[in-house]
């Protein structure tokens, strides 16, 4: 097959592909939305943090103490993250065992995590690790105030 014969697909196979949209000329886009009367100058848009703010500002009504599923749950993902390479929050003193490192973690507090529990009603509460208290074999009471 001689070259000739491929003149009619000038563009290499992109033949089906949508041309671009052109641009008229004389049409702005409104940058600074300057005429925008949904919300009034100098009130800030509501976000999602007045929830959260509000989850904090309520009283819990679960439970300050963890339970023996989120410790399972906690110990083994963070089991897994150290076995992974993630940096080890307390001062190893020999131990090499993930679940060891993790287990020493949790005794110190210092386990990044926030267990979040659901209610009922379809709501939640967030309690941060270091805000719980564990309850374990290696040590009767851990953390809590």
């Amino acid at each position: 097959m001689a070259d000739e014969d491929y003149n009619d697909v000038d563009d290499f196979g992109y033949e089906d592909e949508p041309a671009e949209p052109e641009l008229d000329e004389g049409i702005e886009e409104d940058v600074d939305n300057k005429d925008n009367d949904d919300v009034p100058p100098g009130e800030p848009l509501e976000t999602d943090n007045k929830a959260e703010q509000e989850q904090v500002a309520r009283s819990r009504k679960t439970s300050k103490y963890m339970t023996k599923y989120e410790r399972a749950r906690i110990l083994g993902t963070r089991a897994l993250q150290i076995s992974m390479n993630a940096p080890v929050m307390v001062e190893l003193e020999g131990e090499s065992d993930p679940l060891e490192i993790a287990m020493k973690e949790l005794r110190e507090r210092k386990i990044p995590f926030t267990i979040r529990r659901y209610l009922p009603d379809g709501s939640y509460e967030e309690w941060g690790v270091d805000e719980l208290i564990v309850e374990d074999s290696w040590k009767r009471q851990v953390g809590g105030d």
